[in-house]
């Protein structure tokens, strides 16, 4: 019994599902299992007609009804050959055909259908009239998606021109409707923004001239607003703004970068609401509406923050010094007269005013912090100062109601805990400071003037009167003001803070430049095409923005365990307090109180809550200065792990610019009309390969003739009609497909695979015509950085869907032993699958859109800068310049990041581990004293400062090699 479901038309309710079932009932050796309005599964023995023919008599339609046009069938036996194949299928309930037409109904999908016929010899023929749709996508959220969509929408009868997450450009012969019921299907929303084109095939061909080289595509990263912070002091504050942000109606998702003070904001959400909750949890927060004032308040910001803090710390140890001194060298710290209680008294008064002036803004943040029920850094700073203010004032006012040896007064821990902690908050903002340099050398890139040509005239004007359209001039040695194409003149561009490529490019008529590149010699007039923040470089200074701001799985685990920590934290101080209260030696009051206080001061959390995004943030700007692009910080800690590179050969390996190298011919043809006939065929193609076919016939001026039943075979090749013979293009498997015999050639076709070019054959009416190979020569850099890879001790497997000789020719040259060929585009990202599988950390490189679904679903996925937009979406890193060691420049900086945050996170958490205990007293049966509090305070400054500088150290980074071949 087979058990086939299908689909049911014009059942409108429940009594036509009953009429069905009534009449199925009736029906030999067929079991009803489930009917609805929709559909009806059945488990039946017999052949379908009986079953359609009682359905459709009912007045209901039941099951796929398909009309295919078909060539290729020349008398009345091939019909018949093709009806005895149709009879013998059980899924088949009816068929009419003829040489031109079939028409078959049944519960076979199309696609089986098809397959059926050509597998017979003959073509399914798609319809001549394709149309172009542009349509609007709603709901895809990520590049994954973008990739998810891409796999779906690759079908031999529609051809993807652009698509990212909010747009879909396509040609195809379905109908609008049919690509939004795909699209739907998949889980997203698209609607239709301009009407459908039909391109006249019939036109007369024209050669297609030879492409510039194609600029590098930034994908977008979505609508984020930036926000400057203020308040912030440790991790606890993070928490509690993100908090605050995500309340915010509208708010899809906020990152808040302790080591900035900044929030990226994601979602459509009111700017002036988010500012609103963020003062009400009791922090500062503005807008800066472009890069450059951006960059001035931050800047501002600093120096204040620095210039208060230095103030500060001065005013307190000007106090506190001298105090602490005084102590040490003897002098007596005990209230033990009425002069020595009145001299304390004065020096008391004079602390409370340090504490409401140098020291006033732990309090304030701390009460803040109080009203909104959470504790921070400067909660534990103000409980630790004012316990130890409070209870020498006590002392000072009453010293009969302490033992003799308890009347210690310690204004000085106070003065000195103040000062040095705000000291090592100055030498932190002077450290944090730079570590946005990269950032701040990308933003001075961006010239503010523009030389504007006019009528002949030109004048120089500010950037913001720049438009699209305008022409502008180059002069040399100035900087680029926004992205365009040079219209005349030529002149070399470096383009090193871009790309992180050293040497100059040349650029001349129809090149792309681009904004804050630096003209070295020559002058060039070029025609604005992207400005503002559609430039490439506002783009990158977007991205690497946003990459700073993320944070890594590393980072949200510091986050959750600073959550708890601070309240964590003042319950061991209780603890502690207690103890030494109840079981410490006498005067036991002065235990308790020195003994809370240092844990209190000791365990702020401020090394803890700069760990993650100093090191994030220095390891992003400094990968930017190399030419790499980096999504997010998880990327870079996927990275660090990364076992297996698997690179693609075309664009990637190779340079993507094949050339026809090699002919081989098989009947009466010559070369130029066995070129001529394969690039009129070729002449619609996208395919790189197409493109060398035709470039070939236009170098050779050979005349292209129209073409006609146009086809596409994903993988495979192509067929069609070019004067009034029948044409296949493709590989062998698309030829044994076809019964086209190519046994003859195989000899020819081992010579020119083995020369490391491409043979794609071409059969003529039913025979075999010729072979064509096509060389993509490889990228001056892929040998050494093939090497590379492998000296760091990753497996470097080659993927691609050439034949698996012209693959291992490739593989043998750059010294690569794991190859994988002949994969369909729809296969690579099985491939990664298998090697996941296997345990594999995969990094996969590519650059099409055939890449994407295996780039999004490698651990990590890199992009070639000049690759497809949906490539780019789809990978985690963007290399911006043309080299392959890009890929091992990324995954060292990952590691050298990942190593930089774990000895951050390491050193914050043994200092924590090991200074509250010794803070607690643990130390105290062995040595008979406690630690100072303000040697607490001390060693909490000096860790914050350990910890930005050593993130900083990343900007010492350099790759393992030079990107030169030697």
């Amino acid at each position: 019994m087979n058990t086939i479901t299908l689909p049911l038309t014009n059942v409108r309710c429940m009594r036509c599902v009953n009429k069905i079932r009534d009449a199925i009932s009736l029906l030999p050796a067929i079991q009803l299992i489930d009917i609805n309005t929709e559909q009806l599964t059945v488990s039946t023995e017999s052949p379908l007609p009986s079953l359609f023919d009682t359905i459709t008599a009912l007045g209901y339609q039941v099951g796929y009804h398909y009309q295919l046009p078909i060539s290729g069938l020349s008398c009345g036996r091939c019909v018949a050959k093709i009806e005895q194949a149709l009879s013998e299928r059980h899924d088949i309930a009816h068929f009419n055909i003829s040489k031109q037409l079939a028409d078959v109904s049944g519960s076979i999908s199309k696609q089986a259908l098809t397959d059926l016929i050509i597998g017979l010899g003959y073509q399914v023929v798609t319809s001549q009239i394709q149309y172009h749709y542009n349509f609007t996508l709603t709901g895809l959220s990520c590049g994954k998606c973008v990739a998810k969509l891409t796999t779906v929408l690759t079908q031999d009868n529609i051809d993807i021109i652009t698509i990212d997450k909010n747009n879909l450009s396509v040609t195809t012969s379905l109908t609008a409707d049919d690509i939004i019921t795909i699209v739907t299907t998949t889980g997203y929303q698209a609607a239709l923004t301009t009407e459908d084109q039909a391109p006249d095939v019939t036109n007369n061909p024209i050669a297609p001239e030879p492409e510039p080289e194609p600029e590098p595509i930034i994908a977008s990263q979505g609508t984020a607003t930036q926000l400057l912070l203020s308040g912030l002091t440790c991790a606890s504050c993070v928490a509690s703004v993100e908090k605050a942000i995500k309340a915010v109606e509208g708010v899809d998702s906020v990152n808040v970068n302790l080591a900035e003070r900044t929030a990226l904001i994601y979602g459509q959400a009111s700017l002036q609401a988010v500012i609103t909750a963020i003062e009400n949890a009791g922090y500062g927060a503005e807008q800066s509406e472009d890069d450059q004032t951006r960059r001035i308040r931050q800047q501002q910001q600093n120096q204040q923050t620095f210039k208060t803090h230095i103030r500060n710390a001065t005013v307190s140890l000007a106090l506190g010094v001298p105090l602490m001194a005084w102590g040490i060298f003897g002098g007596s710290m005990v209230i033990d007269s009425t002069t020595s209680q009145i001299s304390w008294g004065v020096i008391g008064l004079i602390t409370l005013a340090l504490l409401v002036t140098a020291g006033k803004d732990f309090y304030i943040n701390s009460w803040k912090a109080f009203l909104h029920h959470r504790a921070t850094m400067d909660t534990l700073v103000a409980l630790g100062t004012g316990a130890a203010w409070l209870f020498s004032m006590a002392v000072v006012i009453a010293p009969d109601l302490f033992p003799l040896a308890a009347r210690h007064v310690y204004f000085e821990a106070s003065a000195m805990i103040i000062g040095l902690i705000t000291i090592g908050h100055a030498l932190e903002a002077r450290a944090r400071s730079r570590t946005s340099k990269a950032l701040e050398r990308l933003i001075d890139l961006q010239p503010q003037t523009a030389i504007v040509v006019e009528n002949g005239q030109e004048t120089e004007q500010p950037l913001s009167a720049v438009v699209a359209g305008m022409t502008l001039r180059l002069k040399p040695g100035a900087k680029v003001a926004v992205d365009g194409s040079v219209i005349d003149g030529n002149s070399y561009l470096d383009e090193s803070m871009l790309t992180g490529e050293p040497l100059a490019v040349h650029k001349k008529i129809g090149d792309h430049v681009r904004a804050g590149t630096i003209n070295q010699q020559g002058s060039l007039l070029f025609k604005a095409e992207h400005i503002g923040t559609d430039t490439m470089l506002a783009r990158i200074i977007q991205l690497v923005r946003q990459a700073q701001s993320s944070k890594p799985a590393l980072a949200r685990l510091a986050d959750t365990i600073s959550s708890i920590f601070v309240p964590s934290v003042m319950i061991i101080a209780i603890l502690t307090a207690m103890a030494w209260f109840y079981f410490g030696p006498q005067p036991a009051s002065v235990y308790m109180l020195v003994a809370a206080t240092t844990v209190l001061i000791i365990a702020c959390p401020c090394a803890l809550g700069l760990a993650t995004p100093m090191s994030v943030t220095v390891g992003v700007g400094r990968a930017a200065e190399l030419g790499i692009l980096i999504k997010d910080a998880e990327a870079m800690q996927q990275a660090a792990g990364i076992d297996t590179v698997v690179l693609d050969k075309t664009g990637t390996l190779t340079e993507g610019k094949p050339q026809v190298v090699d002919y081989k011919i098989y009947n009466t043809l010559t070369r130029e009309q066995l070129v001529q006939l394969a690039a009129s065929l070729e002449q619609s193609s996208e395919h790189p390969l197409a493109n060398a076919i035709v470039q070939s016939a236009q170098q050779q001026q050979l005349d292209l003739y129209p073409h006609s039943d146009f086809m596409t075979y994903s993988g495979l090749g192509v067929s069609g009609t070019v004067d009034q013979q029948q044409l296949l293009l493709g590989n062998a498997k698309f030829m044994n497909q076809n019964n086209i015999k190519i046994t003859h050639a195989e000899t020819d076709f081992d010579f020119i695979a083995n020369q490391g070019a491409t043979p794609v054959y071409l059969a003529q009416n039913g025979l075999l015509a010729g072979i064509i190979g096509i060389s993509d020569p490889l990228r001056k850099d892929s040998f050494s950085a093939v090497k590379r890879m492998q000296k760091m001790g990753l497996n470097v497997v080659m993927l691609t869907g050439d034949s698996i000789k012209t693959a291992q020719v490739i593989a043998a040259k750059l010294g690569i032993t794991d190859v994988v060929a002949d994969v369909l585009p729809d296969g690579k990202a099985a491939q990664i699958t298998l090697l996941q599988q296997q345990g594999k950390r995969v990094a996969m490189v590519g650059d099409g859109i055939n890449d994407a679904p295996a780039l999004a679903l490698a651990e990590v996925g890199i992009a070639m800068g000049s690759g497809t937009d949906v490539a780019i979406e789809s990978a985690q890193f963007t290399l911006m310049r043309h080299s392959l060691h890009g890929v091992a420049d990324a995954l060292e900086l990952s590691k050298a990041t990942l190593r930089n945050i774990k000895e951050n996170l390491f050193g914050a958490f043994i200092y924590n581990t090991l200074g509250i205990p010794i803070a607690a007293g643990v130390l105290f049966p062995l040595t008979g004293t406690l630690l100072s509090p303000v040697i607490a305070g001390a060693a909490m400054a000096l860790s914050s400062i350990t910890v930005v500088s050593n993130a900083n150290r990343l900007r010492l980074f350099k790759p393992s090699q030079q990107h030169q071949e030697k």
